[in-house]
Parts: C-alpha cells; sequence; structure tokens
C-alpha cells in the first residue's frame, strides 16, 4: 500500500480521490460512516475569504502572505470544481455572489472603513470584490465576491464511489489505534495496514500509541467551537441566490437555494467554545427568532451543528508532522475550502513536490504577531474546567431524575457520573472524565452528546469518541472495588 488515510471527512476523501487518480494504492479509514459528522455538518460553502479578515491578514502576516492565503482557497475552489465536472456529480454545484457585511444598517465609520479596505486590498491583488453601501435585502454595506455553494454529502459519496478497486481500499467503522514510524504501518483493530506513507485528515490530529507528532502540544494550539444552524423553506423569489455572512462576533451567515416550487434558507452561528454553553437548545431559539426577523413567513424545519477549528493565528495548520506522516487541521470556517487544500497538499507532500504554500501552513511556523497571547487567552479555559467542573456539584444523586433521551452528571455511590437514558429507558453510566487530558464533560442537550469544555472532545451518549482530540471512549462506570 502506498499510502493509508486515517479520516473520512473532506480532507481524507480528497486525498484519496486525487492519490487515486495519479495511480497510486490507498487505503481510507474511517471510524464512522465516510462523509458523516463534521464534514456532514457544514454549510457546503465554498470560498477563498478567509474567516480572519483581509485586513487583518495583511497586518499580521503582510501582503504576500495574506495574498497567497487567499489564492490558496481559490485553487481549492476549482478543484471542487473540476472535480465536479471531471465525476459529472450532480451535488447542485452553483457559483453564486457572497456577501460579507455589517450586522445593521446604521455601521459605525471604521467598520465601513474597514469593509471599504478589505475590498480595495482584495481588487488590488486580482480579486473580483465590490463596496457596496447596501447589500441586497439586508441594506447594509457589505463587500460583494464570487463564491461557490454544493450539496457536501452527494459529492463526498460520489468521490468515495471512485476510490475502491484496482489495489485501493475504503474501510468504514474502522477506527485507526495506531501508527508506526519504522517501518511505517497503522494499526486498526487486529488488523495491520503497512504501506509508505500516512495522511491524518481526522479535524483534530490523531495522537496514536506511538505520539509521532507531538499531537498534546498540537492540540493545545487548537480552540474548537461549536456552531449551530438551522434550515427553513421559505417563499420563491423573495432572497437572491446568494450567501451572506456579516462582522459580529459571533458572526450570523445566511445561504438562500433555489428549488423547484420553493426556495430554502440555512441560517447558523451562535459560535460558542464546545462544552461551555449550559443551555443549547435556547441557541436554536435564538437562531429561529433571528431568522424570522430577516424572513418572517421561514418554516424551519430542520437544525444541525458542527464544530469550527480555530488556530492561534487565523491560518489552518497543514504540512508534515514527521517522517512520512502529514496533518491538515484548524480550517476555522473555511472547512471545505481548507479541506480540499489540505488533501491537494498532503498529495504533494507523498510526491515530493513543491508546494507553493507550504510554508505559509506550516505547522512549525514560525510565531506571528498576536499569536502567544492567543495561545494564552484560548487556553485558559483548561486550567480553569479541569478544577472547577471537579469542584462543582453534580446535577442529582437519584436515577429518578433523569427523563427519557437525557443525561445528566450524577453523583451516584459517592462518584460522579454521567448518566443517561436513552428513550426506552435504558441507562447507561460512564465515567464524566474525558478521556483526552481529563476534564469533565458537560451534557449537550441539544444534540444529545457529552461535550469535554477543555479541548473539545465530543462524546455519544453511551460514551463512543464522536469527535477528537479524544481517541479513547468515556470509561464505563465501575463501582468501587468491583
Amino acid at each position: 500500500m502506498d499510502v493509508a488515510v486515517i479520516g473520512g471527512g473532506i480532507t481524507g476523501i480528497t486525498a484519496a480521490y486525487l492519490l487515486k487518480q495519479r495511480g497510486h494504492k490507498v487505503a481510507l479509514l474511517e471510524r464512522g460512516r465516510c462523509g458523516g459528522f463534521d464534514s456532514l455538518n457544514t454549510t457546503g460553502h465554498l470560498t477563498f475569504v478567509t474567516d480572519t479578515r483581509l485586513h487583518k491578514l495583511v497586518k499580521v502576516f503582510g501582503k504576500e502572505s495574506a495574498k497567497k492565503a487567499w489564492e490558496a482557497g481559490q485553487a481549492a475552489m476549482a478543484m471542487v470544481a473540476s472535480n465536479v465536472k471531471q465525476e459529472g456529480i450532480s451535488c447542485e454545484f452553483r457559483w453564486v455572489p457572497g456577501y460579507l457585511h455589517a450586522p445593521t444598517n446604521n455601521a459605525p465609520s471604521e467598520e465601513i472603513a474597514a469593509l471599504q479596505d478589505d475590498a480595495q486590498i482584495a481588487t488590488g491583488f486580482g480579486f473580483p470584490a465590490e463596496y457596496q453601501a447596501a447589500i441586497p435585502n439586508f441594506k447594509t454595506p457589505g463587500v460583494q465576491f464570487n463564491v461557490a455553494k454544493f450539496h457536501i454529502g452527494k459529492y463526498l459519496q460520489a468521490l468515495v464511489r471512485t476510490i475502491p478497486r484496482k489495489g485501493s481500499f475504503v474501510f468504514e467503522n474502522t477506527e485507526a489505534s495506531a501508527v508506526n514510524k519504522n517501518p511505517v504501518k497503522v494499526k486498526a483493530g487486529d488488523h495491520t495496514i503497512h504501506c509508505r506513507y500516512v495522511i491524518l485528515a481526522t479535524h483534530n490530529p490523531l495522537m496514536g500509541n506511538e505520539k509521532l507528532i507531538s499531537a498534546a502540544l498540537l492540540q493545545t494550539k487548537l480552540s474548537l467551537y461549536s456552531s449551530y444552524a438551522i434550515g427553513a423553506r421559505i417563499p420563491k423569489n423573495l432572497w437572491p441566490e446568494a450567501c451572506f455572512w456579516d462582522t459580529a462576533e459571533p458572526y450570523h451567515y445566511l445561504r438562500i437555494d433555489s428549488h423547484r416550487g420553493f426556495d430554502y434558507a440555512v441560517f447558523g452561528g451562535e459560535d460558542h467554545k464546545t462544552g461551555q454553553e449550559k443551555d443549547t437548545p435556547a441557541v436554536y431559539q435564538r437562531l429561529e427568532k433571528k431568522l424570522r426577523h430577516l424572513i418572517p413567513a421561514a418554516q424551519v424545519d430542520h437544525h444541525w451543528s458542527g464544530q469550527v477549528i480555530e488556530t492561534i493565528d487565523g491560518l489552518p495548520y497543514i504540512g508534515p508532522t514527521g517522517r512520512n506522516q502529514f496533518a491538515a487541521t484548524g480550517f476555522s470556517g473555511n472547512g471545505v475550502t481548507f479541506g480540499t487544500l489540505g488533501a491537494m497538499m498532503a498529495v504533494d507532500a507523498f510526491e515530493r513536490r513543491k508546494n507553493p504554500w507550504a510554508s505559509l501552513f506550516a505547522i512549525e511556523r514560525k510565531k506571528y504577531r498576536g499569536a502567544a497571547w492567543n495561545y494564552v487567552k484560548e487556553n485558559k479555559d483548561f486550567p480553569y474546567h479541569l478544577i472547577h467542573d471537579r469542584l462543582e456539584s453534580a446535577e442529582g444523586k437519584s436515577l429518578r431524575s433523569l427523563p427519557s433521551n437525557h443525561g445528566k452528571i450524577l453523583k451516584i455511590k459517592g462518584r460522579k457520573t454521567a448518566a443517561y437514558r436513552d428513550p426506552e429507558g435504558k441507562l447507561t453510566l460512564c465515567s464524566p472524565v474525558c478521556t483526552h487530558l481529563k476534564c469533565i464533560v458537560a451534557w449537550n442537550d441539544a444534540e444529545k452528546t457529552w461535550d469535554c469544555p477543555c479541548h473539545g472532545s465530543r462524546f455519544a451518549p453511551t460514551g463512543e469518541v464522536l469527535s477528537g482530540p479524544a481517541e479513547k471512549p468515556l470509561e464505563p462506570f465501575k463501582e468501587s472495588g468491583s
């Protein structure tokens, strides 16, 4: 086997697809279903416009690097468009206007000036951008760009189908438990895959038993946020088919899709650090209220959440993490774009081909201005939650207080326990200690998950890992002496 790709999301699937297209033998491993969870929970928004504003990128990284970051996104967009065309994928891919805009029409002068700076810098770099005093429907100041949108689930499933055969394989429901460097091999259950190269495409980098990539240190340079979205039917032709996102912190975004007989709105935002929101159902209530303020006739019929990984300087970490090993993470609000780019750069690294963005996104890149402070600011939560959550009282002492389809931290036989009762009444008791760095998990009632407030690991109600950095499930509750 030439390459083992661990992780079946946008990065892993794209990397495996590109490697197969170039004649290499590849094994794609995914602990669940390919194209599920983190990648499937994105809104399919494809853009070269970074989450960090362009004028801020120029200030921190300089003009040349800021331009290269946007050019990287543009290359990723072109790759997705090319894949759609080459494979004839029916995934509703469309080029549409994208509007970065002020949250309200009485924007302060400094915000207007910042938007004008973004437009001027972008056009100076050769990107199509136009400042508008009043963008469509919102009537607030903003900048129009050219972006794309598509159905990411249909796109990824189409790519996955091309990978198996001729010496390449896709292994779903297969969790990689260890990576060995000499010789290069990946252990998954009772099986071992021998290969020449490993691509870690696990959203949050895999640590593995060998700890080849000093993942614990890298993971502290990542901040995991939960982002929420709702979907709603809206009357036809009220809004243009486009994407909108504002400059608020946290920002809100709106995507409008055109369908036969109706249009569909995807509205999202309300980001918070994973595990640190006490009332997650209220988040959806706030989103619905804001959407109906924009579109009173909206009929909400779906809601979901996903994770956004931020880095300390605003750009992703993409690059080698050791000999014959590559990782990509920290895509901020541009998961589809930077996930595709990470796959392209991983293929270049395997083939020993020079990549124009290697130094810009290098995992061990030099510290940029403000990065050290951001590192301290984002990690100050770790010691607080590590200590505070252990001292905080449990939510009760009796399992009788636990309703169906709900979880609580209860004190059972003198010990804190992550207790869950499923819709049929079956109880599951787990240790509430996250298996990453030992913080206490919290129940997310909107998503029915156990979330870690320190570094963002997420677990199923019954303890299985849904999203890292944790790699082991919550331990089953054991009575003392048993």
